[in-house]
């Protein structure tokens, strides 16, 4: 049965089940877990975090679970007759316009619907991208020793990600399914947060220095950025790195790609890299080379905090970053390596710290 058929047959699945329930006299209702930070685990089977037992009930016994209940069965319909049946596809934001012609069943913002795919994600243990739904956001960029294959609706096509693209690099597409690697001369991944040191590191030659392929992950990285850096791993069994900003977000990005997000951990077994491990700005690296370094704010503070209670962040290395940079009361950017001279972070930053991990 092709993946297709076996969507819709799931979609249709939970109208019917939805349906069987009323005629039974039973209040129509959808269980489904509890997305908060207190319902995640750990899962030693995958090494990932995933959602525990407490669960979040969605039922026609009020006026709000009705609405919902409503909205989640039109954007089913959708889904089936306008995706699935005719091969096409729409933005997450396009979702969101086209519920404006669904009366009282429209969504009042995107968040709401954003939020009603991932539920029909968990229901069906399926991802968006077998809805045919699509982000809004460009994927994000690749360039190093890597040759592969992307299959397009004009055929299939052979890219190096080093010879056959310009400075920005190769773009990941939004289904890295339709992706097939082929040969690489690669002995790391790095995933680097901002687009300055990405050129950076691009310009002073890092890439092939070091055979390692660079992927800007353009800040909180995108779902398709997160599979395709798995992807890396898991098929060419090549080491993660993670290079972001010395503060709280910057670690929340790299926890995003090494333990999973809270509100996408039910995809966790296809978008988290367990091995991926965070190379800096660490708070030590402050003190260490002596970086320039911004004020945290009050937010920070609050952030840094919420991160000691965090499960993902409960490691000795995490409590002890955490715990510094609170007593410092200082973050630092990427590009505060630049102050000591443009080829710092590639000829010692890098290297010290890639050595110290034992990547080279």
């Amino acid at each position: 049965m092709e993946k297709t058929e076996i969507t819709q047959k799931k979609l249709e699945g939970l109208a019917s089940d939805l349906y069987s329930q009323f005629e039974k006299g039973i209040v129509p209702h959808i269980s489904l877990p509890s997305r908060t930070k207190a319902n995640i685990e750990y899962s030693s089977k995958d090494d990932v975090w995933i959602y525990g037992d407490q669960e979040t009930l969605r039922s026609v016994k009020t006026v709000r679970g009705a609405k919902t209940l409503l909205k989640t069965v039109y954007l089913s319909e959708l889904l089936i007759k306008e995706h699935l049946r005719n091969n096409r596809g729409s933005t997450l934001r396009e979702i969101y316009y086209i519920s404006e012609n669904w009366d009282i069943a429209k969504f009042h913002e995107q968040a709401e619907s954003d939020r009603l795919i991932e539920d029909l994600e968990i229901v069906t243990a399926l991802q968006r991208e077998d809805f045919h739904v699509r982000p809004e956001e460009d994927g994000a960029a690749v360039f190093g020793p890597l040759k592969l294959q992307e299959k397009t609706r004009r055929g299939e096509k052979d890219i190096h990600c080093q010879e056959d693209v310009g400075e920005a690099g190769y773009q990941i597409p939004f289904n890295v399914d339709n992706i097939k690697f082929q040969s690489h001369d690669a002995k790391m991944v790095m995933a680097i947060e901002t687009g300055g040191m990405y050129a950076r590191l691009i310009e002073n030659g890092f890439d092939e220095e070091q055979n390692a392929i660079l992927v800007h992950i353009k800040g909180q990285p995108a779902r398709s950025t997160r599979r395709f850096i798995k992807k890396l791993n898991v098929e060419l069994n090549l080491p993660v790195v993670v290079f972001t900003d010395g503060d709280p977000w910057s670690y929340r990005i790299f926890a995003s790609i090494a333990y999973g997000a809270i509100k996408s951990a039910h995809l966790s077994e296809h978008l988290v890299t367990p091995s991926a491990r965070f190379l800096g700005v660490q708070p030590s690296d402050i003190v260490d080379y002596n970086l320039s370094t911004d004020k945290l704010t009050d937010k920070d503070m609050q952030a840094l905090r919420a991160e000691l209670t965090d499960p993902r962040f409960n490691t000795p290395y995490w409590e002890k970053q955490i715990k510094l940079q609170m007593d410092l009361k200082k973050k630092a950017e990427q590009q505060a390596f630049a102050g000591k001279g443009l080829d710092f972070v590639t000829k010692k930053y890098l290297p010290e710290r890639l050595t110290e991990m034992g990547i080279i």
